[in-house]
């Protein structure tokens, strides 16, 4: 991935993610419109129906399959943090021939009212591994809708 060139007009990616990786919306039709865009720049999207997710485990389900983890993955947030590193390193999850990484979860208010703590920690796993993606010029990025 190119870095963005501040002389050119800058594409709708770098205003979505200059102030961090994690952007929350609580307008469905906007996340639309951006996944939409984000796709259309050549990320590779990732969906997740977070509303469905009745504990921390149908969480790990969920993105242990969309993301492609090793079949050792250990279904908690220590083993999450740690896949997630391997997706900003392109090992599994992601492509290093797409211009991004975007994880997109629906509803992520419905399972954050039923696991608070666990919803918060997801979130901030996401955003210390997408800078850390940074570093092998791998955007990585979440748009979280929060109903």
């Amino acid at each position: 991935m190119a870095p963005f060139d501040p002389d050119a007009e800058l594409e709708p990616d770098f205003h979505l993610i200059k102030n961090g990786p994690v952007l929350h919306y609580r307008d469905r039709d906007r996340l639309h419109e951006d996944v939409t865009s984000l796709a259309r720049l050549g990320y590779l999207v990732h969906r997740f129906d977070a509303g469905a997710w009745a504990s921390q485990a149908d969480f790990h389900r969920d993105i242990a399959e969309a993301l492609d983890f090793p079949d050792y993955y250990g279904r908690n947030l220590d083993a999450f943090n740690d896949c997630l590193r391997d997706v900003a390193m392109y090992q599994y999850g992601a492509s290093a021939e797409a211009t991004g990484t975007v994880l997109v979860f629906t509803a992520y208010d419905a399972f954050a009212r039923r696991e608070p703590p666990a919803a918060q920690v997801i979130l901030d796993i996401i955003t210390r591994q997408a800078h850390f993606a940074m570093l092998f010029g791998h955007r990585l990025v979440c748009l979280v809708d929060q109903g």
